[in-house]
This record gives structure tokens, sequence and C-alpha cells, in this order.
């Protein structure tokens, strides 16, 4: 099953550096009965497409989190054995669980297909998004459009064996 795991730039020079995404569990998204029935697509590649960009919103709150780490949001796609995730069925009508899945064990970066990630030039945009992310959570429609401003920005696919150059 290809999984996408949101994380950031220092998340991903980590990862590099011990081998795996980790601790366990980690927080993913997929292509989940819910995001199926949500989604409204039997193209696996769109459905595929919907589970990143869930991810890239998670990467976006975790830059929040962050105020530190390089503001581009990096997600980590990844190719795991079904029995490795789990999802919970209870959610599966909450907006903000569509797609989403948990894996039990860390993930060797040797499992990682491609990373995608933002381009330099998408710094200014995802910062403000992340500086907003909290008011927009609020209700503040200003905000809200600052943060859907960073989905205007295409995560770019970079190659495993590029991920020295990407976090140098």
């Amino acid at each position: 099953m290809r999984v996408y795991i949101p994380t950031t730039l220092p998340g991903l020079a980590e990862a590099h550096k011990a081998g795996e995404l980790g601790p366990a569990p980690l927080d993913a998204f997929a292509v989940t009965p819910s995001l199926r029935e949500w989604y409204v697509s039997d193209d696996l590649e769109e459905l595929e497409y919907a589970a990143l960009t869930r991810a890239a919103q998670s990467s976006l709150r975790q830059l929040a989190l962050t105020p530190d780490a390089p503001r581009r949001r990096v997600v980590v796609a990844v190719d795991v054995a079904d029995a490795a995730v789990s999802f919970d069925p209870d959610r599966a009508l909450d907006p903000a669980a569509l797609g989403s899945v948990r894996l039990s064990a860390p993930v060797p970066m040797a499992r990682a297909a491609a990373v995608h990630a933002d381009a330099d030039e998408a710094e200014a945009d995802i910062s403000a998004a992340a500086d907003a992310l909290g008011a927009a959570d609020a209700g503040d429609d200003d905000a809200r459009f600052t943060v859907d401003g960073a989905e205007d920005h295409e995560l770019l696919w970079y190659a495993t064996q590029e991920i020295p150059t990407l976090i140098a």
C-alpha cells in the first residue's frame, strides 16, 4: 500500500540519518474507504493525489508547531504492507480524518518511493499559511484564505537519491 507520511525538512534529515521514519506510531495518509467515498472516483492516481494533498496539509500543521523549520511542506511516499496500516472507521465521516491512517512500526527509508516538497519559491506563502493556521482553525475567514493559498503550490517530486541535496 502506498502511504504518505507528512514531515518537515528537519524531520526528513533525521529520518535520512537514522535510516527510518519514526518513531511509531506514525500518522500518515492513504487511499482509505472513506477517502474513496468522499472523492467519488475510481481513478487510483486521483485518489493518491488526494491522499498526498491531505499529507501536505498535515505537514503544514507540523510547520506551525516548529517555527524554526524551513517553511517547506514535505511528504514522504512509502510502500508498506497492508497489515502495517490501520485506520479508524468510526472517524470515516470526520472531514479532518479523510485518508488518515496509522503505521504501527517505524518505516525504513529503503521503503520510500519518493519525496514531495515545496519549491524554495513557495516559502513565503507556506510561512504565512503556517502562521495563520491557528486563526483559520478559530474561524477567521481571512486566515483561512491564507492557509488555502498554500495549496496553490504543487509539491515537487524528488527521487530518494536526491534527499541529501534536498536536506543540505
